[in-house]
C-alpha cells in the first residue's frame, strides 16, 4: 500500500530550499571574513602578520574537506530515510558549530587550545555545509514541474548571494558601530551568535513542508539502496568524477573573488576594510543577478551548453585577472570585482540541477552532495593559500593563469561528462 501523495506548495518548497542555504552560506561566510580580519590577530598572534593569516586561512580550508564527510554522512540519510529530516539536521550542525564559535575564548585566554577548538568548530561548519546543499537543490528540483528543473534549482543557489550580503553587511554595519578595539574585544563575535536567530526561522521552515514526490515514489517501490555511498562509488564513477571536475572552476573562481581578493586588496591595494567589503556587496549583486539568467538559459537550452559557456567565459576572465585587478582606481577594481562576480553568478545557476541529474533517484543526494563537495577540495579548500603564493612570488597576474588553467579541467569534464537531461 502507497502512501498518500502530498503535494508541497511551490512558494513553501522554493522559500525552504533558499532560507536553508542562506543560513548556511551566511554561517560560511562569516567564518571567511574572520579568517582573513579578526582570527589572525586573536587566535594566531604568536606568528607574523603573514603567517597568521596564513594559519587562519588553513583553518578556513578545513571545511572543504570536512565537507565529504558531511556528503556522505547525511547523504547515507538523505537516500535511506527521507530529504526533510536530512535537511534539518545538516542545519543544526551548521547552526550549532557556528554559534559555538561566538563563544570561544581566543589565545591570550587558552593559549594554543584556542585555535585547535576553532579547528574543530570549523570542521563542524564543513560538515553540515557538506549534508546541507545537495538536499536543498534536491527539495527544490525533485518538486519541479516538466521544463523548469533548472530554474527551480537556482533558488538554493540564490543561498550564496544572500548568504554573503548578510555576512558583509553585518560585518560592515559593526565596524561603522564600533571602533577598532571594540570589535576586536567582542564585536566579532555578534555575527557568530546571531546565527541561532536565523537556524529557528530556517528549522520553522523545514518542519513544515513533505517528503519530495520523488524520493516519495523511491520510498513506494521499495528502490532504497542499503548503502548509498557504496553504490556511487562502484555504479556510477564516471557521474562522481566528471560532476566533481565539472565544478572545479566554480569554485576557484568564487574565493578568488572573495577571500583572496578582500585579503590582497586590503594588504597590498591599500583598502580598508570597509571600502573592499562595500565593493564587494556591490558585486555580488551581479553575481545573484547572473544566477537567473543562467538557470533560464539552461532550461531552455540544457545545463551542459549553459555550463560550457560560463566556464569559456572563465577562462576569458582569468587571462585578464592579473591587468584588471592592477588598475588602480577604486572604480576599475569595482569594475573588475563586478565582471568577475557576474561570471560566478553565470557558473553557479545550472551546476547544482546539472549534477542533480547525472545521478538515479536512490543515490542523488549522496552522489551530488559528494560531487560538489569534492570539488570544493580540489578548487575552493587552499586555493586562498595557493593566490596568495603566487601573487606574493610571481605576481598577480599568474593568479589569473591558475584559474584559466582550472576552468580548462572544467571545460574537458563538461564535454566528457555523461549526457544528462536537457
Amino acid at each position: 500500500m502507497t502512501a498518500p501523495t502530498v503535494v508541497n506548495s511551490p512558494r513553501r518548497v522554493l522559500f525552504a530550499s533558499l532560507i536553508g542555504t542562506t543560513i548556511e552560506f551566511f554561517d560560511f561566510y562569516i567564518y571567511a571574513t574572520a579568517a582573513v580580519i579578526v582570527f589572525p590577530q586573536l587566535f594566531f598572534p604568536e606568528s607574523d602578520p603573514a603567517t597568521a593569516t596564513l594559519k587562519s586561512l588553513i583553518t578556513f580550508a578545513l571545511a572543504f574537506f570536512a565537507r565529504p564527510v558531511g556528503s556522505a554522512l547525511f547523504g547515507h540519510f538523505g537516500d535511506r530515510v527521507g530529504r526533510k529530516a536530512t535537511l534539518v539536521a545538516a542545519l543544526l550542525t551548521m547552526g550549532l558549530s557556528t554559534i559555538a564559535i561566538g563563544l570561544l575564548p581566543t589565545y591570550t585566554s587558552i593559549g594554543v587550545a584556542a585555535p585547535i577548538l576553532l579547528a574543530i568548530c570549523r570542521f563542524g561548519q564543513g560538515l553540515g555545509l557538506g549534508g546541507e546543499w545537495g538536499g536543498a537543490v534536491l527539495l527544490a528540483t525533485e518538486n519541479a514541474p516538466p521544463g523548469k528543473r533548472a530554474w527551480y534549482g537556482m533558488f538554493p543557489q540564490l543561498g550564496a548571494p544572500l548568504g554573503f550580503l548578510c555576512s558583509t553587511g553585518i560585518f560592515l554595519l559593526l565596524t561603522e558601530l564600533m571602533d577598532d578595539t571594540q570589535f576586536l574585544a567582542w564585536g566579532w563575535r555578534i555575527p557568530f551568535l546571531s546565527s541561532a536567530a536565523l537556524v529557528f526561522v530556517g528549522l520553522w521552515v523545514r518542519l513544515r513542508i513533505a517528503e519530495t514526490p520523488d524520493f516519495q515514489k523511491t520510498l513506494d517501490k521499495g528502490e532504497r539502496v542499503r548503502l548509498p555511498m557504496l553504490s556511487v562509488l562502484r555504479e556510477h564513477p564516471g557521474a562522481l568524477l566528471a560532476g566533481t571536475f565539472a565544478l572545479v572552476a566554480t569554485f576557484v573562481l568564487f574565493y578568488l573573488m572573495t577571500v583572496f581578493n578582500l585579503s590582497w586588496g586590503t594588504a597590498q591595494l591599500g583598502y580598508t576594510r570597509e571600502q573592499f567589503l562595500l565593493m564587494l556587496m556591490i558585486a555580488v549583486l551581479f553575481f545573484g543577478a547572473g544566477i537567473p539568467v543562467s538557470a533560464l538559459l539552461a532550461d531552455r537550452y540544457g545545463r551542459r551548453l549553459a555550463m560550457v559557456l560560463a566556464t569559456v567565459s572563465i577562462i576569458v576572465f582569468g587571462l585578464f585577472y592579473g591587468p584588471l585587478f592592477s588598475i588602480g582606481s577604486g572604480a576599475g577594481v569595482l569594475l573588475f570585482l563586478i565582471i568577475g562576480m557576474t561570471v560566478t553568478g553565470l557558473t553557479y545557476g545550472p551546476c547544482g540541477t546539472l549534477l542533480a541529474d547525472m545521478f538515479p533517484t536512490a543515490v542523488r543526494y549522496t552522489g551530488a552532495s559528494l560531487a560538489f563537495n569534492l570539488a570544493g577540495i580540489l578548487g575552493a579548500s587552499l586555493t586562498p593559500s595557493i593566490a596568495t603564493y603566487l601573487a606574493t612570488r610571481h605576481g598577480v597576474s599568474h593568479v589569473g593563469y591558475y584559474l584559466a588553467a582550472a576552468a580548462t579541467l572544467t571545460l574537458i569534464a563538461l564535454l566528457l561528462a555523461p549526457r544528462t537531461k536537457a
